[in-house]
């Protein structure tokens, strides 16, 4: 119990772990910038117990609410990647920038996002079918779409992006799931410490990059801030009215807003990192989308959570 109760309490408290870590990074960078050298382990090790956690449970969404799982899938790899190109467009964002920004784009949803849905009273089964199943595209379609948009700015290796998203996402979830398969007594006992190790991780990851970047924040960390919120906020907005044009219910509607807006800012990071190691700049906007979605997405959730205890009958 005191376990659960410390895990729900790291988990509520995430985006304030997320900022203060950022923050210290930031001010003491030789505390946190040799961690760069882990972050695809760590985002494997967020992975694996992205896998220990799964069971066919959460595949049963796919069977009984197949319109609402392909929509939320088709709109997390249209919207986002999209959005990303026309901010980088408009905005006329320096090279390095742009590549970071389409890159988050073209992302799967990330599993912070079914804690997000749950706490805005959402169909958590939804959110949990959309971001298993992007996931597993992942390999196929990120390297796919960010090829297709970001190859005017830069030379892109994609059969190499997809071998490294194979190593650090797909293997990682398919160890995770062959384990708990093995060992299913022993990993249920120890499974509500995954949420505490996967909250390390990623603000581990966040603060690395910050630490790593500090000289490009100073320069074009507003720039970067700027257009995150602003790419994560119409991913809110965009996912919601892509679900209420093809009649979803108001719950399936949040949790498709909430899989789009939210990005698995991690795998950016990391994929920035292997494969952009000379533009450091590039690994910016997906540290920076880590920062503030787990900002944004507890607000949004509280805001959804309020209004659907005051007005329960209208949803």
């Amino acid at each position: 119990m005191k376990l659960a109760a410390f895990s729900a309490f790291i988990q509520k408290t995430f985006a304030l772990w997320v900022i203060f870590f950022a923050a210290i990074a930031l001010c003491f960078p030789e505390a946190f910038i040799w961690l760069k050298s882990y972050i695809t382990i760590m985002l494997g090790i967020i992975m694996f117990g992205m896998g220990m956690t799964m069971t066919p449970a959460d595949f049963k969404s796919v069977v009984h609410q197949p319109k609402a799982v392909f929509i939320g899938v088709l709109a997390q790899f249209i919207i986002m990647p999209v959005l990303a190109y026309a901010l980088c467009r408009l905005l006329a964002l320096p090279s390095e920038i742009a590549i970071g920004v389409i890159l988050v784009g073209c992302c799967p949803g990330g599993t912070a996002s079914n804690v997000i849905t749950y706490m805005a009273k959402g169909n958590t089964a939804l959110s949990i079918a959309c971001t298993s199943v992007s996931t597993l595209l992942a390999p196929i379609l990120t390297p796919f779409i960010f090829y297709l948009l970001a190859s005017q700015w830069i030379e892109i290796d994609a059969s190499s992006m997809l071998i490294s998203i194979l190593q650090v996402v797909l293997i990682p979830i398919f160890l995770g799931l062959i384990t708990r398969m093995l060992f299913k007594h022993q990993v249920e006992r120890s499974i509500q410490a995954m949420p505490i190790i996967s909250v390390v991780a990623i603000v581990l990851i966040v603060a690395a990059i910050i630490a790593a970047s500090k000289a490009a924040i100073l320069q074009s960390g507003l720039l970067v801030l700027a257009v995150v919120m602003l790419h994560n906020t119409l991913g809110y907005l965009l996912g919601f009215y892509a679900a209420r044009c093809f009649k979803l219910e108001y719950a399936d509607c949040k949790a498709v807003s909430v899989e789009v807006g939210m990005q698995n800012s991690g795998l950016g990071v990391a994929l920035a990192t292997v494969h952009f190691a000379a533009s450091p700049l590039t690994a910016l906007p997906s540290a920076i989308f880590s920062l503030w979605h787990n900002i944004s997405g507890p607000a949004l959730a509280s805001y959804w959570a309020t209004k659907t205890n005051k007005t329960p009958q209208k949803e």
